[in-house]
């Protein structure tokens, strides 16, 4: 029998956390994240279904929506993450495939995508220079796709210090990398 042993983005078997002048940057391993599109012309369907299954209307653009620890955001037009504590929805996208039954084409993005939650005062400093993101002007639950160490990211507002970054698993070490560099110059 094999004995394998999961690994973070990051390459460790524990998340990493980072700590910069006050800045906590978090490597958050523990969600389980699925897309979600809409099929051709069940736009409508989708958000019954969506509301049926999870109890939760489906965020306009730019925007989330989250209740009881999973969270739906936008991602682009009829299309959506989840994103849940992977302890118990380790099956996420197939429960959501079976749930939003022909509504939807539901992936799993658990291990192609890596979070990073940021934390502190000194948010916005850092992200000034990593992306032309204004996060000083973002809200709570706002969600911005944006380029952070050449790799397309998506940037959520969670408060005015506590920013949650997802990226491409395959760019972890870059933009973990980037977040700690410009944190070290924002506030150092």
């Amino acid at each position: 029998m094999h004995n394998l042993k999961a690994i973070t983005a990051l390459g460790g078997h524990e998340a990493q956390v980072d700590t910069v002048h006050g800045l906590t940057i978090t490597e958050c391993p523990d969600w389980a994240i699925a897309s979600v599109a809409a099929r051709m012309g069940q736009e409508k369907q989708l958000g019954a279904a969506m509301k049926k299954a999870l109890g939760i209307t489906m965020p306009k653009p730019s925007k989330s929506a989250g209740k009881g620890g999973i969270t739906v955001f936008w991602t682009g037009p009829n299309q959506y993450f989840v994103e849940a504590p992977i302890a118990d929805n380790e099956t996420l996208a197939n429960t959501l495939a079976d749930a939003l039954k022909r509504t939807a084409s539901v992936t799993e993005q658990t291990d192609g995508w890596v979070r990073f939650d940021v934390q502190g005062a000194g948010c916005s400093d850092v992200f000034e220079r990593l992306c032309i993101l204004d996060t000083r002007a973002m809200i709570k639950g706002t969600v911005s796709r944006t380029s952070l160490e050449h790799s397309g990211c998506f940037v959520m507002c969670r408060t005015h210090a506590y920013f949650s970054v997802y990226g491409p698993r395959s760019t972890a070490a870059s933009i973990h990398h980037g977040l700690v560099t410009a944190a070290k110059s924002a506030l150092g």
